[in-house]
């Protein structure tokens, strides 16, 4: 490996100072011979003397110039770390950039070098790759949440209203210098692809009614799709975080109902019904924090458009262990009243009542409940089948 800005420049002056002697010889030569020298112009010239010679200079100059690179590379060579190619060979050769460098040599460079640089940052390779770098760094791999490409946006062709006709080159940064896109919702899906087409794992594909889907076992969390979305509808979030407000509409509420049926209206109902204070409205729009979130999915049928969208397909009903104390603590949290029971005895909860929320599971003192869904622990259960793979 070479220092780009000294090495590059030795070539560029070693042929231009070759050139330059080739045409002075041959200029000197020329007229050498036209003005009464050794070489008469008026008898014949030997011909095979002249390129014997010349081919003689040439020889020794390439021998000459041949040393001197050669020497100029032993001078400026930069000596590399053995390990920054062993890290490069276990990296998958994406050059997505999600790791923030640029490209995987500017990784493998990077976390050889560079102590703080974690060894976990190729989001492609996951936990096998970040165990093998973790190897080769001698760095410790802490397991990461895995992130997946989210569509904030529910409003397909058929459910939002077009401001007119565009007949453009099918991708969406094209359709946005067209007055901003064809949709009235300018924050809106366009609809056009562009997040599939530069996506390198195939994992997005345009539904019928040209909205993206996302295939989150394709999905590596790579950000190109987010950086490639003219509207910025694609947000890259942990997998855990599975309620979201599917909208980034920042219009009144009356024209958001105008332009799209499953847009956000602020109308505030998801702050009222959640127990944990998770959504806030501000500038129209309703937005969870993900912090507070506890995935309960209590405001998904409250919302009446629609806009908050559940990304657990199924929630499995509750039910009480026998190592429940009485202590009610579930019947007290419980927002359908789902359990029952006596005070220091066994409780039992209402399958037909029981939504899965979860928030009784999380409230019990003496983890007495199971069967609903648990973020943490299916992301731990998740980073220690990583990590056993990776092992």
């Amino acid at each position: 490996m070479f220092n780009d800005s000294k090495i590059k420049k030795i070539p560029i002056i070693a042929l231009s100072f070759y050139c330059s002697i080739v045409l002075l010889f041959f200029c000197s030569s020329a007229l050498f011979a036209g003005v009464g020298g050794e070489i008469d112009v008026s008898g014949p010239i030997n011909v095979k003397e002249l390129l014997t010679f010349t081919l003689l200079f040439l020889g020794g100059l390439g021998v000459v110039f041949g040393v001197g690179l050669a020497f100029a590379a032993a001078k400026f060579a930069v000596k590399t770390d053995p390990k920054v190619e062993q890290v490069r060979d276990v990296l998958p050769g994406a050059n997505c950039g999600a790791c923030g460098f640029a490209g995987c040599q500017g990784y493998a460079e990077a976390v050889v070098i560079n102590p703080d640089v974690a060894p976990n940052l190729c989001a492609p390779g996951k936990g096998s790759v970040a165990a093998a770098v973790a190897r080769i760094t001698g760095k410790a791999a802490s397991a990461l949440e895995p992130n997946f490409a989210r569509i904030m946006c529910q409003g397909g062709w058929s459910k939002s209203v077009k401001k007119f006709r565009y007949e453009g080159v099918q991708d969406c940064r094209a359709a946005i210098l067209a007055g901003g896109g064809d949709k009235a919702c300018r924050y809106g899906c366009l609809g056009y692809g562009t997040c599939a087409s530069v996506c390198p794992f195939g994992a997005i594909t345009m539904s019928d009614d040209h909205l993206p889907v996302v295939d989150i076992v394709k999905c590596t969390g790579c950000r190109k799709c987010e950086a490639a979305c003219p509207t910025k509808v694609i947000e890259v979030l942990p997998a855990s975080k599975q309620v979201l407000v599917a909208c980034h509409s920042k219009d009144k509420g009356g024209d958001t109902r105008k332009n799209c049926q499953v847009g956000c209206i602020a109308c505030g109902i998801c702050v009222k019904v959640c127990p944990f204070d998770a959504p806030s409205v501000e500038n129209n729009l309703s937005r969870i924090n993900l912090n507070k979130c506890k995935v309960c999915g209590l405001c998904v049928p409250k919302c009446p458009t629609k806009a908050i969208r559940d990304y657990i397909p199924h929630r499995s009903k509750a039910f009480i262990m026998d190592n429940c104390i009485g202590c009610h603590t579930c019947a007290k949290v419980c927002p359908v009243n789902a359990p029952s029971g006596e005070q220091k005895k066994k409780h039992t909860i209402d399958k037909d009542k029981c939504i899965g929320c979860g928030i009784c599971t999380a409230r019990c003192p003496v983890q007495a409940i199971d069967g609903t869904f648990n973020a943490s622990e299916v992301f731990a259960a998740a980073a220690k089948k990583a990590k056993k793979a990776a092992a």
